[in-house]
């Protein structure tokens, strides 16, 4: 496959990758490491919180969505980086044996007037598990490489 760049990315298309899924010993790993609230760690704790049961750290969904972005595409791009994300939402909590898929829509795309061998492209993600339900969204803006620069 040829590597991807801003022309490559269209205005309206929908990308889905994955499924992953998502086991309840890293949802209780990845709590230990970096957010260690009992609702992500103890299941008897978290069935009393507004979670109702284990549930991944928000961060956690953030960084599985993460990995299907770069596994799907964007290690596969001339990607330049990002100036940030505009928008994460947690709809839906992640539990221990959900199924992940990613789908990323084309909101905007435009040529960089600053960096004329540059592109902007602006992202929805939105992880969706086994149900269909919705668990997280997430927009944001990446630069890319241009095949062709303007003059």
């Amino acid at each position: 496959m040829s590597k991807l760049h801003w022309e490559d990315f269209i205005v309206g298309s929908v990308a889905e990758y994955g499924p992953r899924l998502v086991s309840r010993e890293e949802i209780i790993a990845f709590a230990a490491e970096f957010d260690p609230q009992p609702a992500h760690m103890d299941e008897e704790f978290a069935r009393s919180t507004m979670l109702g049961g284990l549930a991944a750290s928000g961060w956690h969904t953030c960084a599985i969505g993460m990995r299907m972005i770069a596994d799907g595409f964007m290690t596969n791009s001339a990607g330049m980086g990002s100036p940030g994300i505009d928008q994460v939402r947690w709809h839906k909590p992640v539990r221990p044996g959900d199924s992940l898929t990613l789908r990323r829509t084309i909101l905007e795309t435009r040529p960089l007037k600053s960096r004329p061998d540059w592109g902007l492209v602006k992202f929805r993600f939105e992880l969706i598990n086994q149900a269909g339900e919705v668990v997280m969204t997430q927009e944001n803006i990446n630069f890319f490489g241009r095949r062709e620069s303007a003059a």
